[in-house]
This record gives structure tokens, C-alpha cells and sequence, in this order.
């Protein structure tokens, strides 16, 4: 279903776009990184304070039952952008910086949508769902052969993969920006290169952070990552900056799209590991560099906003903000996360975090604002970051093509607090694969092999057991009494749901 577009400026002097229903908004996108439901202020911590976010809040409509794709970013990231359970496809586990494209781009997105709607596209920010056409053969020093613009984007400023895995440079519109003839860049994800550096063998070169567990390869900017890079020069980034870049970027395009209808799509990078903020956030917080990179997410958030506000967009601006899974707290390196925390729990009431089956790996922070349109408030409706597709493309005017986004279905009116209509269902793929459904009152966990806990390094509970779980969330939201075996009936619901999900797109709760 590739699409033959016009390039952006015949596509703005055509005035070909598709005419929506009613008031065709800005849209902005903002997918902060492992930021936990627990981690706002504005959804009860107490040890940290979002100002800026709260605020949006405020004048929002604030979702307590939002749910992502998955547990970890690239799933995740795929359900979002596709429409299309990440479990259909395989290569959606955590992706390597060198991955190729994840979306392919037969695939329609919520980017292509947009674009057909006339609207100016772009991503700033993380990445994290390949880039080239083929894992390990990416040309870093010209032009990649497949990139965001074959997805729907006219524009991307981003980071390939996570701020822990190399390469560590943005890519600007398929090109390794600032990039420096000098130091051409090598990556690979099997092998070191001859004579560099790495976390295990030049420990005394970590100047900034060190790891906890793995993460001891090529070393950037004084922090070892995953992966090995050679190369780079003027074009590696600063990790202390990699907001401020971020903050920018989004800014430019805002206002490059002069006045023209626009869809970001901004993923902030900062409460992922390596957790190194810019120096003004530095003692600003009791919980250490966790903490100050939430400072640092809501100022990026307090960037954007007053972007809007001195382009006069932000009351025809629908801004959504929201997490790609739930929080961690040592992911890989020493920044004393989890000593630091205290009594600030970044799941909130959820029982888990990120990589998990429990719900604090997938139930996320998710506030629509839209002045005029939106109104403030509390909704307790299930929703899920499968439906984005869906309900963006109808927001936009566009019918999508047969096929297209086949899990994603139609919730605008919830998002927009027009109803309290709950999705039936939601679907969540944990870092094991383990498909786990939410519906209605009942928190499903199919049987599944491991342990119960990671056995690699993040102290987090994987929700793994030999016998099915089911949990009443209206009694139990921390999933602390399996009722699996008192309602066999509910059991047996389930498990013919998943068997439905797993042959049809379109499955309907039995």
C-alpha cells in the first residue's frame, strides 16, 4: 500500500489535502522515554515536581487507564506509529542502533495520514525502529537508503536508536548530521573495532558514568555504550545537550511550517539511560540524575509550548503527552536511581516496571489538551496507543487505506473527552513476548516459562508463572491476589480472545 506522494512544497501549492470534519488542529505527538505512571507530579509524585506538565493537566482531560503496546520502546514505538500489534511481526524486540527499518514502507503510518491530509510531517527525537534497508549495511557517512521519508515524514531529526546504544549522532532527514568527513563512523554490534576503547578494557576513560551491569562497549562523551563505534568527530553528541537539541529542532520545525498545518511526532530521550541532563539541572532534584531528568522532560515540555504560545498555535494545537512503557530505575549504570528514589515510587500504585507483564510496565501517562475542544478533568476509560492510527487519521479527515492500521480502531471521541466509551480490550507484549490483556475489571496474564524475576540486571518483577493469573484491578490495581483459579470461566474468555488475536486483526471479546 506505498503511496506516491507529493513532494512538500508541490504538496502546500497544490492544496491537495483531504478535507477533515469540523476544526483541523496542529497535532504534537510528545513520547517521553521510560517515564513511569508515578513519575508526574500531576499523577501523584511527591518527590519530583512537573510544573509545566501539570499545568497542561490542568486545562486537559488526564487518562488513568492508558496503555501502550508493549513494555519496551520498540514495540512499543511500532504499535503506536502502525496501528498493528508488534507481536504480528517479527524483529520488534528491542532494536540495535544498526537495525534495519522496522516499518517498511509498504506500511501506512500515522505520519502517512497526515501527509495525505496536507499536513507538514515530522520526528524529533528518538528513534528506536531501524533506519537503511538492511540490519548492518547502513551507508553512515552518505545517505541512508530508507528512511523516515519513506514512512510519511517530511522532515526527522533523530536519534537512530536509544542514548545507550551507538551510533551515538542524529540523523537529519537520512543524513548523519554535522557530520565530519574527518572521523568517518564505523558501527557494529558483533565486534570491536581494532584499538578502541571500551567501557570493559579502559575503565579509567569513564569519566561521567559508569555501568551497573552491561553497557561496557564504545565509549562516548566519558559513558560506555552498547555496540561499537568508530568515528564520529564533530558529529557525536553531548549527552548534557541531547534535550537541548531535541527542544530546538522541534522548535525550527514549528516554525519553519509557517502556518501550515503541522504533525510532530517529538520523543524526548531524557529519562532513559545514560542519565546525564544539561548542567543547569544539576542538584535540582533529592532524586539524583533520575530526578533532574524529569526536570529536564518537563522544561523540554515548557520549550515546546512557548513555541506554540509566541506562534500564536496553542488554541488550535492538540498536544498529547505520553510514555512509551513504565519506568526502571538501574537500567545499566551507576546514578544511584534506585538508592536516591526514597519513598517516590515511579510506577505509582502499579506493581512491575518497564520490560514487565504487571502494569507498571505498560500503563502510562496520557493528557489531551486541546483548548475549546478538550474538556478538563479525570477520564478512568481504558484506552490504548493502538488506537492512535485510527483515531489521528479521522481527526485528520483521512480514510484509511483497506488493511491499514488493522488493530487500530477509532476512539477519538474518548481521547477528546466527547464520551467515556472504553475500549473493549487492551493488548500489551512484555519484554518476554508474553501477550497480556486488560479488559473491563480483569487484568489477564497467560502462563508463561522464566523466572520470576529479570535475571539480567533491573530488580523488576517479569510477572512470569507456570499457571495463568488473573487479577480484579477494581479491588486489586496492585495486582497482589491471583483469582485465576475462582473464575475458570473468565480464564477460558481470555485465552479465546488470544487465540482470535493471534489469526485475525479484527477480533472481537468472546
Amino acid at each position: 500500500m506505498k503511496k506516491t506522494l507529493l513532494p512538500l512544497s508541490l504538496l502546500v501549492a497544490s492544496g491537495c489535502a483531504a478535507q477533515s470534519v469540523g476544526v483541523r488542529p496542529n497535532v504534537i505527538l510528545l513520547v517521553a522515554d521510560d517515564l513511569g505512571y508515578g513519575d508526574l507530579s500531576c499523577y501523584g509524585a511527591r518527590r519530583v515536581e512537573t510544573p509545566c506538565v501539570d499545568s497542561i493537566a490542568r486545562a486537559g482531560l488526564v487518562f488513568t487507564d492508558a496503555n501502550a503496546c508493549a513494555s519496551t520502546s520498540t514495540p512499543s514505538r511500532y504499535g503506536l506509529l502502525t496501528g498493528s500489534y508488534p507481536f504480528r511481526k517479527a524483529g520488534t524486540d528491542v532494536a540495535a542502533g544498526n537495525a534495519g527499518m522496522i516499518i517498511r514502507p509498504e506500511q501506512y503510518t500515522v505520519a502517512d495520514a497526515f501527509r495525505e491530509a496536507g499536513y507538514v510531517t515530522g520526528a524529533v527525537g528518538k528513534w528506536h525502529l531501524g533506519l537503511g534497508n538492511r540490519t548492518a549495511e547502513q551507508d553512515w557517512n552518505g545517505k541512508l537508503d530508507k528512511d523516515l521519508s519513506d514512512i510519511g515524514f517530511d522532515y526527522h531529526y533523530i536519534m537512530a536508536a536509544t542514548a545507550d546504544r551507538v551510533p551515538c549522532v542524529f540523523i537529519e532527514n537520512g543524513r548523519v548530521a554535522n557530520f565530519d568527513a574527518a572521523a568517518p563512523i564505523e558501527v557494529s554490534y558483533r565486534e570491536n573495532f581494532p584499538g578502541e576503547p571500551t567501557g570493559r578494557t579502559h575503565p579509567e576513560l569513564l569519566t561521567k558514568l559508569r555501568p551497573s551491569h552491561g553497557h561496557d562497549q564504545s565509549i562516548v562523551n566519558g559513558i560506555s555504550r552498547i555496540g561499537y563505534m568508530k568515528g564520529g568527530g564533530k558529529a557525536l553528541w553531548r549527552d548534557e545537550d541531547i534535550a537541548d537539541s531535541i527542544a530546538s529542532h522541534a522548535e525550527r520545525f514549528i516554525e519553519n511550517c509557517d502556518g501550515r498545518p503541522f504533525f510532530l511526532y517529538l520523543c524526548t530521550n531524557d529519562i532513559h539511560v545514560p542519565r546525564y541532563p544539561h548542567e543547569r539541572f544539576r542538584g535540582k532534584s533529592p532524586m539524583g540524575l533520575r530526578g533532574e531528568a524529569i526536570l529536564q522532560f518537563d522544561w523540554t515540555v515548557r520549550r515546546v509550548t512557548e513555541a506554540l504560545r509566541r506562534r500564536g498555535l496553542s488554541d488550535n494545537t492538540l498536544l498529547i503527552i505520553t510514555s512509551d512503557n513504565g519506568p526502571v530505575l538501574d537500567d545499566g549504570y551507576a546514578d544511584g536511581a534506585e538508592k536516591l528514589a526514597g519513598g517516590h515510587r515511579p510506577g505509582g500504585r502499579l506493581r512491575g516496571g518497564k520490560y514487565s507483564s504487571f502494569e507498571a510496565g505498560s500503563v502510562v501517562p496520557f493528557i489531551v489538551h486541546w483548548p475549546g475542544h478538550v474538556p478538563t478533568g479525570t477520564s478512568k476509560a481504558l484506552v490504548s496507543h493502538i488506537d492512535c492510527a485510527a483515531s489521528l487519521a479521522r481527526l485528520a479527515g483521512v480514510r484509511l487505506p483497506e488493511g491499514a492500521a488493522a488493530d487500530s480502531h477509532d476512539c477519538l471521541d474518548t481521547w477528546l473527552g466527547r464520551d467515556t466509551v472504553p475500549r473493549p480490550f487492551a493488548v500489551k507484549l512484555s519484554a518476554n513476548r508474553n501477550i497480556v490483556l486488560r479488559s473491563g475489571q480483569w487484568k489477564y496474564i497467560p502462563a508463561h516459562g522464566g523466572g520470576a524475576m529479570i535475571q539480567w540486571g533491573p530488580k523488576i518483577e517479569t510477572g512470569n508463572s507456570p499457571a495463568p493469573q488473573l487479577y480484579d484491578m477494581t479491588r486489586d490495581a496492585g495486582e497482589e491476589r491471583d483469582c485465576a483459579r475462582e473464575h475458570p470461566d473468565i480464564v477460558a474468555r481470555f485465552d479465546r480472545l488470544l487465540e482470535q488475536l493471534r489469526t485475525t486483526p479484527d477480533a472481537r471479546m468472546p
